[in-house]
């Protein structure tokens, strides 16, 4: 029995980036949201730890539902319908203003991420077909706290951020941004006036900003860490139902 459990530990760190206790929290949340369905009808071939279990190894190895099939003993079209059933129950809880509003710093960027789907991507500066995804993360803990749908990749910055609709919901709260975000309301560096080089204050103020803005950077790469991010095959919804999936398993693995 002991082995059993050691080898089940083993398989879901190694292939999810979490720890055994962090997936129990991630089952039970997709419990809560109805991930066992009604019960009627044809039962699923795989318990719902399982199923679980498969789309988060999907999100973090990005194999292939050919691959994927055979580890879990099923179809591929099996694990096709588990994708889409339960992706979207692992989805970041709703973003929500923070009572101390006042006092919190949170800093926005947008990433590309290369999608297969022309619909939501197009052909952007790092040379593939990519979507951008505007991605807010707060300062001191370093958890995402929200990310929006995909806009094409050759959307700015400051275009996605404003067709994104999460400024409505971060009233209150100080956001930092970098220089693609001018006049969206946030705080953003100075920038060097024609022929005039930066006052030595703002020279010093920029050099914070990027000190603070740099965990940003750094929750993305991590958020990265998850495969599908770097070459999303999924269709439709699909590149924000795994946005929001790893968002929500990085702030998992970071909160404990």
């Amino acid at each position: 029995m002991a082995g059993v459990l050691r080898a089940e530990r083993v398989w879901v760190e190694t292939f999810t980036g979490l720890q055994v206790t962090q997936f129990a929290r991630l089952l039970k949340v997709v419990r809560e949201r109805g991930g066992n369905g009604t019960l009627l009808g044809r039962p699923w071939s795989l318990p719902l730890a399982e199923r679980v279990l498969l789309v988060a190894v999907y999100y973090r190895t990005n194999l292939t539902m050919r691959q994927l099939g055979p580890l879990f003993g099923v179809s591929s079209s099996t694990v096709c319908r588990v994708v889409q059933k339960l992706g979207p129950l692992l989805a970041l809880e709703p973003v929500a203003r923070p009572a101390d509003a006042a006092d919190r710093l949170w800093i926005v960027d947008g990433t590309l991420i290369p999608v297969r789907d022309r619909h939501i991507g197009a052909s952007s500066r790092n040379y593939r077909f990519s979507a951008n995804v505007q991605v807010i993360v707060d300062a001191d803990t370093r958890l995402v706290i929200a990310a929006a749908r995909p806009a094409p990749g050759t959307a700015a910055d400051a275009h996605a951020w404003r067709a994104s609709g999460l400024a409505e919901h971060c009233q209150g709260v100080t956001l930092l941004g970098d220089g693609a975000y001018l006049n969206c309301g946030m705080v953003v560096p100075h920038r060097k006036r024609p022929r005039r080089p930066l006052l030595p204050g703002e020279e010093a103020d920029n050099a914070a900003h990027r000190k603070v803005r740099a965990r940003v950077e750094h929750v993305i790469g991590r958020m990265k860490n998850y495969k599908i991010l770097r070459d999303c095959r999924q269709r439709s919804e699909g590149l924000h139902h795994a946005v929001q999936a790893v968002a929500h398993m990085h702030n998992l693995a970071l909160a404990s």
